[in-house]
């Protein structure tokens, strides 16, 4: 999983509309309507995606996503492997501040947590969702989170209908090669 910051943005005029040899004419001058965060999970070898734009990136937002990960998306999942970088939100007790102890030690039990390595953004293939998420979907102005949201689900029914998923290639070997400051010598 991952998230990114979004800006959302309204247009100042009217744009001109497409007209049979004409392309859709926007001014560049835009109207600012506040920020957001766009949070990502996905499914490597499935190829299954889910996105969802949320007004903040606080550490119950984080918790609120995790819980529909857990209970909506994956409820009969005994566990779940997630691979996420370091941020600050992204911790155990951040269930506990959203969800009562009972619920989050619940929730807790379920994940496997496995953070990436300061600097290896690259190895998130969430990340790469992101990435791919913005040239696809992200080109477009919205102009509030109703409508970011909308585009969203379309990009993600799209993206699940498809079923694509990772050809990982960075074998153990590369691993060793490429972080060997992370692993320890062993004589």
């Amino acid at each position: 999983m991952d998230e990114k910051p979004f800006q959302l943005l309204g247009e100042a005029r009217e744009p001109l509309p497409m007209e049979p040899g004409k392309p859709k004419r926007s001014d560049s001058e835009y109207t600012r309507n506040g920020t957001c965060s766009i949070f990502v999970f996905t499914e490597p070898l499935s190829g299954f995606r889910h996105v969802h734009a949320r007004e903040r990136r606080t550490k119950v937002d984080w918790a609120i996503e995790i819980a529909h990960l857990l209970t909506s998306l994956y409820p009969d999942a005994p566990k779940i492997r997630l691979v996420m970088d370091n941020l600050n939100t992204h911790c155990i007790s951040s269930l506990y501040e959203e969800f009562g102890a009972e619920i989050a030690r619940a929730y807790a039990k379920r994940l496997e947590i496995h953070y990436t390595p300061k600097h290896g953004s690259w190895l998130n293939i969430a990340e790469i969702e992101l990435s791919a998420l913005s040239k696809q979907c992200l080109k477009e102005r919205s102009v509030c989170m109703e409508a970011l949201n909308e585009q969203l689900a379309a990009w993600e029914a799209s993206k699940n209908a498809n079923q694509k998923g990772v050809d990982w290639h960075f074998s153990t070997g590369d691993a060793r090669e490429k972080l060997k400051r992370l692993y320890p010598i062993v004589p």
